[in-house]
């Protein structure tokens, strides 16, 4: 693929709307791009992290194991999230260079996923401020939103009710 079609990918996708052309570009310049096909596993939880991902075609969810967190015991994985064209996904471990917090399936043949090395970016934001400055703000503003999705799914389980059933 090319730069010129990377940064067309880029500017249609959530992160990077509104950066003009010139920081699509550079951003453009260290991507690559991967294909994946129908139940790939792009990357496990608490895998060694690297790279931020722009989904360019397909969808990819974003799966836990509930067993890592209390018992220790594995259970099935659980999707807590479907992201699809133009949505962004390795942003946290991007920033804190921590290990995964989740799993990511490709659950689309054909699943195009554009990928963003984290040691160039981050070199190309120290000789960039302007790119920089635009990075953070974009993922911080995307993991708000984020975070605010959470909030809402966590305060709907919290105050979910049963209704009763009365038999006649």
């Amino acid at each position: 693929m090319s730069i010129e079609s990377i940064k067309r990918e880029l500017a249609d996708a959530d992160l990077f709307l509104d950066w003009d052309d010139l920081l699509l570009e550079l951003v453009a310049s260290i991507a690559t791009e991967r294909k994946y096909s129908l139940h790939d596993l792009i990357f496990d939880e608490n895998s060694d992290s690297g790279e931020l991902y722009v989904i360019a075609d397909g969808a990819v969810e974003i799966q836990i194991n509930p067993g890592i967190v209390g018992s220790g015991i594995q259970t099935t994985r659980q999707t807590i999230a479907v992201l699809r064209r133009g949505q962004n996904f390795g942003e946290v471990s991007l920033l804190d260079e921590g290990r995964r917090s989740a799993a990511a399936i490709s659950v689309h043949n054909g699943t195009r996923l554009i990928i963003l090395p984290r040691d160039k970016l981050n070199l190309m934001c120290e000789n960039v401020p302007r790119l920089g400055y635009h990075l953070m703000r974009s993922l911080a503003a995307d993991l708000a939103m984020k975070i605010r999705s959470t909030d809402h799914e966590i305060r709907a389980h919290l105050t979910w009710v049963p209704t009763t059933r009365f038999e006649s």
